[in-house]
């Protein structure tokens, strides 16, 4: 049994182009991580999808059972492969995440998905709180952009943001590529 699994967040139909919340390079960070998906299920390490459900009778995407909430084709979930579905944004709240990975032994985690702002960095900052080591595959994960006191932050800056500040203090931050060169 492998210690290390491959967590992926939020890869939803919504947030690629056609959805109803798209993300910048969203298609691009899901090819990267599909590469990673691909070397995960070689080697025999756990596979863990997340996905959030919303749960607000106005919600405007990822709402259940719609094609928007499913996860995307190209990182589905193989037979057997657990899927935590969320309702918030840190995917272990309210959930049994920690319990499935406890349970298996993984003390280190590869994190893909989205958003880095939002899902991606709310587990990561987690997850090492509980213990585990955390690695993130930074172009295995997509944003957009935000606006804070009347200023318009591009994709690109909130995501180098976030990846830095994660890389400061919780988590190894490296390409898909330097990860599959392992």
């Amino acid at each position: 049994m492998s210690e290390h699994a491959l967590i992926l967040i939020d890869f939803q139909n919504d947030y690629f182009e056609g959805g109803a919340f798209p993300l910048e390079k969203t298609d691009a960070a899901a090819a990267n991580a599909a590469k990673l998906v691909d070397r995960f299920r070689k080697a025999g390490r756990p596979v863990i999808h997340v996905r959030h459900h919303s749960t607000e009778e106005d919600a405007a995407f990822f709402v259940p059972g719609t094609e928007g909430a499913e996860i995307r084709t190209s990182v589905a979930p193989a037979a057997g492969e657990p899927v935590v579905t969320k309702s918030n944004i840190n995917a272990f709240l309210d959930t049994d995440l920690k319990a499935l990975l406890d349970t298996r032994g993984i003390r280190h985690v590869t994190v893909v998905g989205a958003m880095s702002h939002m899902c991606v960095d709310a587990f990561v900052r987690a997850a090492s709180d509980f213990g585990y080591g955390v690695t993130v595959a930074h172009d295995a994960v997509a944003t957009r952009e935000l606006a804070f006191a009347g200023r318009t932050v591009p994709a690109a800056d909130v995501h180098a943001a976030f990846m830095s500040a994660l890389a400061f203090a919780y988590a190894e931050v490296a390409s898909t590529e330097d990860l599959l060169q392992r």
